[in-house]
C-alpha cells in the first residue's frame, strides 16, 4: 500500500532502525545522511541548560534543514534521540569499553529515551513531534553483561543506550513505559499521520 507517493520524501539519517521503520510502514523514500556536528549543538544547548526534549528536537531539526537546503522540493525527515538518566545525558559509545561502562551505569536504574522527528521543506521546519519513553533495566551481573555484549556486537556502538531494543537489547529490561517506535528512535505514528494528512 502506498499512501504518499505524491510526496518526494527523504530521510536525513543513516540509522538502520529509522530506515526499517519507514520501509516497514510502506513509505517510499530516499536516504541521505545529514552532515552536522551533533556535539557542537549538544554542548551549546547544555551550556544553556536546555531540557533533553529540546535538545532532541533541535538535533532532529538540524538534520532535516541540512538536507533540505540541497533538496528544497523534498519533504525531509530529520530525527534524533537522547538518553537521560538521573539528570545526566548520555551519548553513543565510541568503543566497547565505553559501552560496557554505560551499561554498568544504567543497570538497575530507570532512564528516559526522548525521540524527536521534524520535517523540513525549502529549508524550513514545517512540522515536528517529540515523545518520551521510560525504561528500567534489571540489575544484571557482570557475567550477563559480557554475554550480552558478545551477542549484541555492533549494536552497542550504533544506539545511544548501547542496546538495540528490537534485537538482543530487550534482554536488559524488566519494564518499559511508552511507545515502541520511540524506543527505536523516532515517533513514527505522529509522522505517518502528518504524511497522511
Amino acid at each position: 500500500m502506498s499512501l504518499q507517493q505524491k510526496l518526494p520524501i527523504i530521510l536525513a539519517s543513516g540509522s538502520h532502525a529509522r530506515n526499517e521503520m519507514l520501509k516497514n510502514a510502506g513509505v517510499e523514500f530516499e536516504k541521505i545522511s545529514a552532515d552536522i556536528d551533533e556535539n557542537i549543538i549538544l554542548k551549546q544547548m547544555q551550556s544553556e541548560n536546555a531540557k533533553p526534549c529540546d535538545i532532541a528536537l533541535e538535533l532532529a531539526k538540524a538534520k532535516a534543514v541540512n538536507i533540505s537546503a540541497e533538496n528544497p522540493d523534498g519533504y525531509v525527515i530529520g530525527s534524533d534521540q537522547v538518553l537521560e538518566c538521573e539528570g545526566r545525558l548520555f551519548q553513543k559509545a565510541y568503543s566497547e569499553n565505553e559501552a560496557r561502562q554505560k551499561l554498568k551505569n544504567l543497570r538497575g536504574k530507570t532512564h528516559s529515551l526522548i525521540s524527536s522527528v521534524a520535517v523540513a521543506k525549502n529549508s524550513e521546519i514545517i512540522w515536528s513531534n517529540t515523545d518520551k519513553v521510560t525504561l528500567k533495566m534489571h540489575h544484571f551481573d557482570d557475567e550477563f553483561l559480557e554475554q550480552y555484549m558478545t551477542l549484541a556486537k555492533n549494536d552497542i556502538l550504533q544506539c545511544v543506550g548501547a542496546y538495540a531494543f528490537e534485537n538482543h537489547g530487550a534482554w536488559l529490561f524488566e519494564e518499559i513505559n511508552g511507545n515502541y517506535f520511540t524506543i527505536l528512535g523516532m515517533p513514527l505514528l505522529p509522522l505517518l499521520a502528518f504524511l497522511r494528512d
